[in-house]
């Protein structure tokens, strides 16, 4: 039997996950370098700002090229500048960076959205320990495994690190299943609560495992 001080060692390991799940999830967008500030060193704009100055500013600049005395077109094109592109011309920033137009697959959909849920079922499971669990452990202890809470928090970090591929995928699959696992053991150790005011959080609990399960 276990005291509100397991529980808390729990929480720590399972929102040190979390932590971890909503970096992975969420990873900082890239940045797009513009072709035309390109030449004067790196300057990062989004990608309204990049539109803007490929059609106003670059392409004035350009021209004030061309115009100047001794530089014929031969040379502008031997030194690198570029024509200003027709409408319907891809441009050479898009081509440069193919990962801003690629369309998402099917599977990365799928383990989008699996980890989104993991992340969801994470974030409810903390809430519920705190906030309902909590106050009945100072009242009766119950059965609690922390162990699986280090587990959990562990197969996270390493998930992190991989970002992709098939170890990222058996890690996310096992990652559920820890995160399973230490649902259903909560639901159980409930059962032995010697009074009614565990079926709140025992419901609660149900409710996180039936969205977790639907992935």
């Amino acid at each position: 039997m276990a005291g509100p001080a397991a529980l808390f060692v729990s929480i720590g390991h399972q929102a040190g996950a979390l932590r971890t799940l909503r970096a992975a999830a969420d990873p900082h967008p890239p940045r797009t370098q513009t072709f035309s500030a390109s030449r004067f060193g790196p300057a990062w704009h989004s990608p309204g700002e990049e539109t803007e100055m490929s059609e106003s500013g670059g392409a004035q600049e350009l021209e004030e090229e061309r115009k100047a005395p001794g530089k014929s077109p031969k040379e502008g094109e031997e030194s690198g500048d570029l024509s200003p592109l027709s409408p319907g011309e891809p441009r050479p920033e898009r081509l440069a960076w193919p990962g801003l137009v690629r369309r998402e697959t099917l599977r990365e959909t799928a383990l989008r959205s699996k980890m989104s849920r993991l992340v969801e079922a994470t974030s409810w499971l903390v809430q519920v320990e705190q906030t309902l669990l909590l106050p009945l452990l100072q009242q009766h202890p119950l059965p609690l495994h922390p162990k699986d809470s280090i587990e959990f928090r562990n197969i996270c970090s390493h998930m992190a690190l991989q970002r992709e591929g098939q170890q990222f995928e058996r890690d996310l699959h096992e990652a559920h299943q820890c995160l399973k696992s230490i649902i259903e053991k909560l639901i159980c150790s409930l059962a032995v609560f010697p009074s009614d005011s565990y079926i709140p959080v025992r419901s609660a609990l149900r409710q996180i495992l039936q969205n977790l399960l639907a992935m």
